[in-house]
């Protein structure tokens, strides 16, 4: 916070005004008569208040994380169900960004997806996204994107997306087909070296929409599974894969199936399990 101070040359009196310097938890303001200063106690005022600024600017840095060293897209086009829970996904990542030093930008607008615009991003994310969202043009120019080595993470709905284009399915790892209500379920972790789920317990139980899937590729490395036994609904087998990762094409790729409720990403496990699929994917 800028903390303004300056000298009234006519009456020689010391103004000082802060509002809230959260270094120091308490609102200030100082009113000093320089008269009555003597220059030892001139010099100590304004090496204090320096100091006082130093404080309030480092508070300042820190509380906003590291410099960025990557960059991702956030993606989040819709032209079927629109999931209401996108907006905290977006704030969710954006927060996990700037704690881990990831610059996030965020967009709806499929014209982003040229060779131009998607070239400064480690990894782009698709966040909930449904149906057809990109052109031949747009598709063209990200499959190029994958094949420079970089990454791609989809969440929850990015496997109801883009069912005519065979690349995709291949990237993304399956497509959707089918859920039942929303409850509570075990999801049974596998591999716990992968960033995304190294900090999750063996057996993970959380309430979600939870996917049954089609065309399911046999290249993924499932990270977790769904067990079907314990909730209602579920058509994939004692092999339900929830959570996956795989290179292709020259690029990496992870998606969960997990992020269809707002309170997902408020979850503490559900968003490192993001942030490792994110680090994954931009090579980290």
């Amino acid at each position: 916070m800028q903390i303004p101070a300056y000298i009234n040359s006519r009456y020689k009196r010391i103004y000082l005004a802060g509002g809230f310097c959260r270094s120091f938890a308490t609102p200030f303001k100082l009113n000093l008569d320089y008269n009555y200063l003597s220059m030892s106690a001139r010099l100590l005022f304004i090496v204090s208040l320096y100091l006082l600024i130093s404080a309030c600017s480092t508070k300042k840095v820190t509380e906003t994380g590291p410099a960025p060293k990557s960059s991702i897209l956030v993606f989040s086009k819709t032209v079927g169900f629109y999931h209401e829970s996108i907006p905290n996904g977006i704030a969710a990542l954006q927060q996990l960004g700037r704690e881990a030093g990831i610059a996030v930008d965020t967009t709806k607008d499929a014209a982003r997806f040229t060779a131009e615009g998607l070239k400064k991003y480690d990894a782009v994310v698709f966040l909930s996204t449904t149906q057809d969202v990109l052109n031949p043009e747009q598709q063209a120019a990200f499959e190029g994107y994958i094949r420079s080595g970089k990454g791609f993470v989809g969440i929850h709905a990015a496997a109801d997306t883009e069912y005519d284009w065979p690349w995709y399915n291949k990237l993304v790892g399956a497509y959707f087909l089918s859920h039942p209500e929303n409850q509570n379920a075990r999801i049974q972790v596998l591999d716990k070296s992968h960033p995304s789920t190294k900090h999750l317990p063996d057996t993970w139980e959380r309430y979600d929409e939870w996917y049954n899937y089609k065309s399911i590729q046999p290249t993924i490395k499932v990270l977790a599974t769904l067990d079907e036994q314990s909730y209602r609904g579920g058509a994939n087998g004692a092999n339900h894969p929830i959570a996956w990762y795989h290179e292709y094409d020259g690029g990496r790729a992870f998606y969960t199936g997990g992020g269809h409720t707002k309170e997902s990403y408020a979850e503490p496990l559900f968003r490192q399990h993001l942030l490792g699929g994110i680090q994954y994917a931009i090579g980290k």
